[in-house]
């Protein structure tokens, strides 16, 4: 929505909650969610919301080009969504966080450990693209790299991230945190849970 000079506000929400009118608006209790009320529109899913968002806003296209190239947009945004989360972000959330603030208890350093790992070889899959391509999926920015800054952001804001090694991606990611649209999610802060200093810094 940054990059297509959309304006929003962002609220906060706990899933784990399950308020009820935060069910109301979506069954599932995931976020996100995004509400329109001008326009009597609730729309769920990152995907839906961002495919939504790519139909009916000309601005600033996200998912471009042939029909080989869109279909690589789409496949590497679905890639960091399932893989990339499933793998990295959820067991970090799960033990940095939710363990912290829900449970009060302490994380597993073994599933820490297995993340961070994890991490390490799937930022070496980026770096193999970065370095046959100027962005993750062709010659231009695309869904794919918003949805790959989104999920590498909180990984990194949690600690999970060993930028060593990984130049590549690690130029790209300065790159899109000094983008407009991406500095103010990086000054949005996880209750109790402090960034490594380096976190919201261009240069790091």
């Amino acid at each position: 929505m940054g990059e297509k000079g959309i304006g929003y506000e962002l609220v906060r929400e706990y899933p784990w909650e399950r308020r009820d009118e935060f069910l109301d608006l979506n069954p599932a209790g995931q976020t996100p969610v995004l509400v329109d009320p001008d326009r009597g529109l609730t729309l769920i899913h990152s995907s839906v919301i961002c495919e939504f968002l790519e139909e009916t806003v000309d601005k600033t296209p996200m998912i471009s080009g042939t029909a080989p190239n869109r279909a690589e947009i789409r496949r590497l945004t679905a890639w960091f969504d399932e893989q990339f989360y499933m793998q990295v972000v959820g067991p970090l959330l799960h033990e940095r966080m939710e363990k912290r603030l829900i449970h009060r208890t302490s994380p597993d350093g073994g599933v820490l450990r297995e993340a961070m790992r994890n991490a390490n070889q799937l930022l070496d899959y980026i770096d193999w693209l970065l370095d046959h391509r100027n962005w993750l999926a062709g010659s231009s920015l695309s869904l794919a790299d918003l949805a790959a800054a989104a999920h590498i952001s909180v990984a990194d804001y949690l600690g999970g991230i060993d930028w060593r090694g990984h130049e590549q991606t690690k130029r790209w990611y300065s790159g899109l945190k000094s983008r407009p649209s991406f500095r103010p999610l990086l000054s949005e802060k996880m209750e109790i849970i402090p960034p490594p200093t380096h976190y919201d810094k261009v240069d790091f």
